[in-house]
């Protein structure tokens, strides 16, 4: 059965040991590594908003010919734990496979101990997002 991606698991490690203090200082680290959306998306031309998020939120996942995913996020900077969410996701997923991204557990967020950290809300509208992003995956490995 195959594993999250080895680098999300990293991720998660470091918040679930992380002081409860400091969770919400390290999400908001992410917000920045939301990579820019690459031109032929920049009206979010086949992209997929996430209505779960208070904020407006788009995001694609493609698989490349090489065999690896390939994510696109878009949600605005003054949504930085949304953004956060995404940054996550993008350096986490970087170069996985399909079947990695498919085997990362629903419950990812409540793993790194963020429930604790923000609002139930905000933790539904990061769990929609990866529901999304493995339904658009699976539509393209079936």
């Amino acid at each position: 059965m195959p594993e999250m991606p080895s680098k999300l698991a990293e991720i998660v490690d470091e918040f679930a040991a992380a002081p409860r203090d400091v969770v919400l200082e390290m999400l908001l680290e992410y917000s920045d590594s939301v990579p820019p959306l690459p031109p032929e998306y920049a009206g979010h031309e086949g992209m997929e908003q996430v209505p779960e998020c208070q904020t407006a939120f788009f995001l694609r996942a493609e698989v490349t010919t090489e065999g690896t995913v390939r994510t696109m996020f878009d949600c605005p900077p003054e949504a930085p734990t949304t953004r956060a969410f995404a940054g996550i996701l993008a350096e986490g997923l970087a170069g996985a496979t399909p079947e990695q991204v498919l085997a990362v557990p629903d419950d990812l967020y409540q793993r790194m101990g963020l429930a604790q950290a923000i609002s139930p809300l905000r933790v539904r509208g990061g769990t929609a997002i990866l529901a999304r992003l493995k339904r658009q995956l699976r539509e393209q490995v079936s």
